[in-house]
């Protein structure tokens, strides 16, 4: 095989390594032999690991270094462990950032998304990943976004899509709508327009059908962080709790939902949502009203927003009668907090043990009655005031709840009013609710995926015949006018209705862009293939056995494509219930932030830092003048505290760059990019290759006729056994850190070996290190596979360490025969020996007193006494 670094016939090999000839020459000897292509048909046993895959905006950053170092180092053990290994890459490549760029630069979203994905990919390439690039696609590809025509359609068909009027937020200048993180405290992100909340037609999938299956599958997901569960369970929210009927005093009635009914003789108001039929009513005859309404629509529609707003409300003329309590009447309140989208869109207010209750009745000067008493509190004394209590308790101030703990308290209540009527329905009945709402997936935009139906006015809502599927997008577009290019394209909106032929209007909304990324681990198992998938080869490989990416994703993503797998396993092209059985969110990676005299962002390419009296002190290094070092932050374009890995890569190479990411904190917490951690890097990369070349000198050596150090033998092979079990362990469990800890163990160890044994070697201390070397070579083949590929070569083997199967354990390298114990000379530590388990107590003396450090401190005394603790410890008294 040729060599990156070929030297002359018996010459020593460089002693530096040379990134910028290995690595190139490695990932061309890897694609030219497609070592990394997955075959459906390979009989060995499939593991499918896969990273999110990225948005093409242009650059690839440290993040994604990070994200798909991990999954690489996974697919790498899992390979050489015997898998068939499934490691696809694509690009999800619809949305807004296109149309922005084709708007400031006259460069059509195309264009501009192509010419990213192929820096992009040259990027991913050059950190020699082991990716399956023949399956690559992106979503923006028409064969992709014709398949999810397809799901589309068949989703349809199902029942599992309808189209229905919603609350928007919506941009009256960009003219589209907008998602919840799009508007930022009130206007547009992009316009800066104030939004408006709007009602449109739009369309949805039906995933709050799925809600207590989705919910109930979360137990089966015990390979995924508990965080990410609980997040996902809180979304969906499930609450079990009360419909009840306030009656309204000047007639009808008022449905509330509640989950703490045993609060009911606490209320002191009830709040209607501003979308509650009953304030439109009441908008309609009162001006003010209405302009508290619309007030309230300029917050937005995202939850976070209205949770965390300043509690505003409007006083009704309206009042109802305590279902509970003669006599008694509550006002009626429209507040901005109340969402129509949950239980009734009407809450009762029990300000003493709800903090946003709380909030609103000291704004307007609301009773707060306390009825949970905490344990240990004197009822007489009991009160709140600025912070509602919501602890557990018992009830007091409610006639015949009090002394009943909380849910005792809830049934007693609900059993009463169960039993009761006003008007011609019960007064209460119990219910179960989700926070969960159908996932609108309309988009007022051209960058995306059509949505394959045209609207007749004879015949309705008609869905694309498949035959006629893919609806392109068309080419000419322009994008000088705000709104949707397609809304304004004569030729793809009007169309004959393809059921009865008359003109038709075909739908000009795209698809949400999380539609893209909700079934794309289903297609990479079948990408050329005619229909969404392959059923058999989906079954093969689904669901992925490992999945990483980034926290942010932890809710939508990941619910969305849990939703796909059911409907896709409803339609029949999968029967995976949940997509990934193993889920990983690594951390961030950050760097120190810097700023300039005039508080402008530095980079940190432009950045020299100096020690001086011990403090460290940043100064711009071409015009030398003093920069303020601020707080350590994720990398961000923003705050300019970004590090180039192509910088890095022409620098130190990939395999500095993967083992710093590695190796430096554990692998779901934050890691600090710093100048020091990516030197200490490099010098182990360089330190690694010397060490193999050194060994493999010795190596070269004709072994001597002496039987050798025996002792040092095994034990050589004893940490090279260990290492790779304990290595193997943790890149199993992705302590990828632990894993790099233990390499260092290894290499220390093979350096102290190569140190001791000479010029002239026993075969066996040989065989000792050729082992040790070898398999040091392998253990760190996925994290640094150029460094291993050059070293594999160097010590004679021909085939590829990305080839060569994971090392073997012998379990008797891993049983300890023997012990250290510390020595002590009148408590005081002076050593320690290593000897057997079972070595005789005057064995263990006569180590011990023969130790330098305690023959001198005895001077050819008897000590009065030696105490042994069993594999611990020897305490000399003299």
């Amino acid at each position: 095989m040729a060599n990156a670094q070929d030297q002359e016939a018996g010459s020593r090999p460089s002693e530096r390594y040379n990134p910028r000839e290995s690595e190139p020459f490695w990932q061309n000897v890897w694609s030219e032999r497609e070592s990394f292509v997955s075959h459906n048909d390979d009989p060995r046993e499939p593991y499918y690991v896969l990273e999110m895959f990225p948005y093409p905006s242009g650059r690839i950053h440290m993040g994604h270094v990070r994200n798909y170092t991990m999954g690489d180092v996974v697919a790498r053990f899992q390979r050489a462990k015997g898998k068939n290994v499934l490691h696809p890459m694509g690009w999800d490549a619809f949305g807004m950032p296109a149309e922005n760029a084709a708007m400031a630069n006259k460069v059509h979203p195309r264009e501009w998304t192509y010419a990213n994905i192929a820096a992009m990919r040259t990027q991913l390439q050059s950190m020699g990943f082991s990716l399956d690039w023949s399956r690559e696609f992106a979503t923006c590809d028409e064969d992709y976004y014709h398949r999810q025509q397809m799901l589309f359609l068949d989703f349809l068909e199902a029942g599992l899509v309808t189209r229905k009027t919603s609350k928007v937020n919506w941009d009256p200048v960009d003219r589209t709508v907008l998602a919840n993180e799009q508007v930022i405290d009130g206007r547009g992100w992009r316009s800066g327009a104030p939004v408006e909340q709007r009602e449109l037609t739009q369309w949805f999938f039906k995933i709050s059908d799925f809600a207590e299956d989705l919910l109930a599958g979360l137990d089966t997901l015990e390979d995924w962080p508990e965080k990410v569960r609980l997040m996902q369970r809180n979304w969906i929210g499930r609450s079990e709790g009360l419909r009840i009927l306030f009656e309204v005093t000047s007639g009808g009635a008022i449905e509330v939902f509640t989950t703490r009914p045993d609060t009911l003789f606490g209320a002191s108001f009830i709040a209607l949502s501003p979308d509650h039929p009953l304030a439109t009513g009441l908008a309609a005859t009162d001006p003010a009203l209405a302009g508290f309404i619309a007030e309230c629509h300029r917050m937005g529609t995202a939850l976070e927003t209205i949770e965390t707003a300043e509690k505003k409300g409007y006083r009704t003329p309206l009042e109802v009668a305590h279902p509970m309590i003669e006599g008694r009447t509550l006002p009626v309140y429209v507040a901005n907090f109340v969402l129509m989208e949950y239980g009734t869109g009407a809450i009762f207010g029990c300000p003493a043990h709800d903090q946003r209750d709380l909030d609103f009745a000291n704004a307007y000067g609301l009773p707060v009655i306390p009825v949970v008493l905490p344990e240990g509190e004197d009822p007489k004394n009991f009160s709140v005031s600025t912070e509602a209590y919501t602890g557990p308790g018992t009830a007091f101030n409610s006639d015949f709840l009090d002394g009943l703990d909380i849910e005792a308290a809830k049934e007693k209540i609900a059993a009463t009013l169960e039993t009761r009527e006003v008007g011609n329905r019960k007064q209460a009945t119990r219910q179960i609710n989700y926070r969960l709402r159908d996932w609108g997936i309309s988009r007022q935009r051209y960058w995306g995926c059509p949505i394959p139906v045209i609207h007749c006015e004879v015949c309705g809502t008609v869905p694309v015949p498949k035959k006629d599927l893919p609806v392109r997008l068309p080419e000419d577009v322009e994008f000088d006018t705000p709104g949707n290019p397609l809304d304004r394209h004569e030729t793809f909106k009007h169309v004959p209705c393809p059921k009865c032929g008359a003109p038709a209007r075909r739908e000009t909304d795209t698809m949400d862009t999380f539609v893209d990324s909700s079934w794309y681990f289903a297609r990479f198992t079948a990408p050329r293939a005619d229909e969404p998938t392959i059923p058999a080869m989906a079954d093969k490989w689904l669901p992925v056995d490992q999945y990483i990416g980034g926290i942010e994703h932890a809710i939508l993503h990941l619910l969305y494509s849990r939703f796909f797998s059911r409907a896709m396993q409803k339609t029949g092209h999968m029967q995976a219930t949940e997509p990934f059985k193993g889920l990983f969110t690594q951390g961030m990676v950050t760097h120190e932030t810097y700023k300039d005299a005039q508080g402008q962002w530095v980079p940190p390419a432009e950045v020299v830092i100096e020690s001086a009296d011990g403090n460290r002190i940043a100064k711009h290094a071409d015009t030398g003048a003093p920069l303020s070092i601020g707080s350590v932050e994720k990398m961000s374009k923003s705050k300019k505290n970004v590090v180039d890995p192509d910088d890095m890569i022409a620098t130190y190479g990939a395999d500095t760059a993967r083992w710093f990411v590695l190796s430096d904190s554990p692998p779901e917490r934050d890691v600090q990019w710093t100048e020091a951690g990516i030197e200490g890097a490099w010098r182990f990369v360089q330190r690694i290759y010397k060490l193999v070349n050194d060994a493999n000198l010795k190596l070269a050596a004709t072994p001597s006729g002496s039987e050798g150090n025996g002792t040092a033998s095994t034990g050589m092979l004893k940490a090279a056994h260990r290492a790779t079990a304990q290595v193997g362990e943790d890149i199993a469990a992705l302590r990828f850190n632990r894993a790099v800890a233990h390499i260092y163990e290894l290499a220390n160890a093979i350096s102290r070996f190569v140190s001791e044994i000479g010029d002239s070697p026993a075969a066996t201390e040989l065989d000792a290190l050729r082992q040790a070397s070898e398999r040091l070579v392998q253990l760190i083949a996925p994290m640094m596979p150029h460094l291993a590929e050059s070293c594999w070569q160097a010590l004679g083997h021909e085939t590829l360490v990305a080839d060569t199967p994971w090392p073997d354990v012998n379990p008797a390298y891993l049983v300890d025969d023997t012990v250290v114990l510390a020595v002590q000379v009148n408590g005081k530590r002076r050593g320690e020996i290593e000897i057997a388990k079972d070595a005789s107590q005057d064995t263990i003396e006569t180590k011990a007193l023969s130790l330098e450090a305690v023959a001198r401190i005895l001077e050819g005394k008897a000590p009065r006494k030696v105490i042994v603790v069993p594999n611990r410890i020897v305490n000399v008294v003299v």
